[in-house]
């Protein structure tokens, strides 16, 4: 691996690292199933097998909207929507899966509740207001189903963007220093340096 490269398992811990620590097993099994990573890859051939068409255009707005397109692409470009399918697709049990849809649907509920249409059908700035109060929701005292659901979203975007190529090559940074092992003898370091 050349030093301009991170590795899946390097931009997993980073991930980890900004939500907490903690990644849901069928997330991080995704992660590391070569079949998954195959069957999202920027394809022509590529199809949604669990999200409708409007599912998957919620959940790559949603998911642009956490990691927006900036000096990088964002979420969108790097495939996160197509990452999340394949996911609830391909390990999630069926229980989750269904939590999570139904959790797809409460943001649409919300937005037709507040603003009198669907969310991909809302205003950026109502989009983000909306996303906002999840946020809120998701990580106040008391916490419920719409919690689970955004902590959900927000670690499936994260991992997405950052373990694919656009996120882990293009926005993280490789350190110019290599790799830090702190399991190295002093001993065989022979002299400490700056």
């Amino acid at each position: 691996m050349s030093r301009n490269t991170i590795s899946r398992r390097r931009a997993l811990q980073q991930v980890a690292l900004l939500l907490g620590g903690a990644i849901s097993a069928p997330t991080v099994a995704g992660v590391f199933s070569t079949a998954t990573r195959r069957a999202w890859a920027a394809s022509p051939a590529w199809a949604p097998r669990t999200l409708s068409a409007a599912q998957l255009e919620l959940v790559a707005t949603l998911a642009e909207h956490i990691v927006p397109q900036t000096e990088t692409p964002g979420a969108r470009a790097a495939g996160v929507h197509r990452f999340v399918d394949t996911l609830l697709t391909d390990h999630y049990p069926a229980a989750e899966r269904d939590r999570f849809l139904t959790g797809l649907a409460g943001v649409d509920a919300q937005a037709q509740s507040h603003y009198g249409k669907r969310f991909a059908e809302s205003a950026a700035a109502q989009q983000v207001a909306l996303l906002r109060e999840l946020d809120a929701a998701a990580y106040a005292a008391t916490r419920g189903e719409d919690a689970w659901f955004f902590r959900r979203m927000k670690e499936l975007t994260l991992v997405g963007y950052y373990t694919s190529e656009i996120g882990a090559m293009q926005e993280l940074r490789v350190s110019p220093f290599g790799t830090y092992r702190g399991d190295i003898p002093y001993t065989s370091i022979g002299r400490a340096w700056a």
